[in-house]
């Protein structure tokens, strides 16, 4: 991969002499073209490596994704990644930005960690091929069943392959400067499997990633991981609460991570960057 990152590096000092707006397409473009090419490349070693699919080709996956941040000049700052130190499945929750998570989840992945991810990503040519291969859970979005039933399938691969599941409880890629009302799901699988959940909080990408301001830019993530909240004991009439205590803690951990504060309004003012 010696050529294509020298080819990419000398793309982003070319991108220096392009107007703003160009300059933000130009860079998500060549993300996207690396995104491709490195799941194409990585596919292969992950197929010489292990055989096929297996939770072990993540290890791979992560080595590879880990590089991207020089590319693009970013920095993390973690706190708190003992806590991954769990033994046995466990169930993790983070705040999900934009298509640059991808990044900081390679950071900080624990081994045997996979997310869920919906069934249409097979379909995104090497991209489909290395998350399958990373032995990715994949689930019908468009289930008409509840969060409890659709939950039951993984939880019992969880539980079979001693696996840890990363799951974005917002749903979707959320960057209004707060966090989305948390979906019940990864609660459910917590519940059921009676494993800890994992609480994960990113600071906000705006001060260097706004897609509506066109601006694409090096910066620090803050990563703050907390101690497992264990669910012994628990059954689904505590889903809800569970649920209500990590949205809060995590709610407030972003605004302190990101240097922002809930203004009465309701609305996020920054404090200083």
């Amino acid at each position: 991969m010696g050529a294509g990152a020298l080819l990419l590096l000398l793309t982003l000092l070319l991108l220096g002499a392009l107007s703003p707006p160009l300059r933000f397409r130009a860079k998500i473009a060549s993300y996207c073209v690396l995104c491709v090419v490195a799941s194409a490349l990585t596919s292969l070693v992950c197929l010489l490596w292990n055989g096929g699919r297996t939770v072990r080709n993540m290890t791979i996956i992560k080595n590879v994704v880990r590089t991207f941040k020089y590319f693009y000049g970013l920095r993390f700052e973690v706190k708190g990644l003992e806590h991954f130190e769990v033994e046995g499945p466990c169930v993790i929750i983070s705040n999900h930005q934009s298509i640059l998570d991808m990044i900081g989840l390679m950071e900080i992945l624990p081994e045997r960690c996979v997310q869920i991810a919906k069934k249409e990503l097979l379909y995104f040519g090497p991209v489909g091929l290395i998350i399958y291969l990373g032995g990715i859970i994949f689930i019908n979005r468009k289930s008409t069943g509840n969060a409890k039933s659709v939950m039951s399938g993984v939880g019992q691969a969880m539980t079979s392959e001693n696996l840890k599941i990363w799951i974005y409880p917002e749903g979707t890629r959320n960057m209004n400067g707060d966090l989305l009302p948390f979906k019940k799901g990864a609660f459910h699988l917590a519940v059921q499997t009676q494993v800890p959940i994992i609480p994960v909080v990113y600071s906000s990408f705006s001060s260097f990633y706004n897609p509506e301001k066109k601006m694409f830019t090096s910066g620090k993530i803050k990563v703050e991981i907390f101690p497992p909240i264990s669910t012994k004991g628990l059954t689904n009439e505590d889903v809800d609460d569970l649920s209500k205590q990590c949205y809060t803690t995590m709610r407030e951990t972003f605004f302190t991570l990101s240097g922002k504060s809930r203004e009465a309004n309701g609305e996020a003012s920054i404090l200083g960057q």
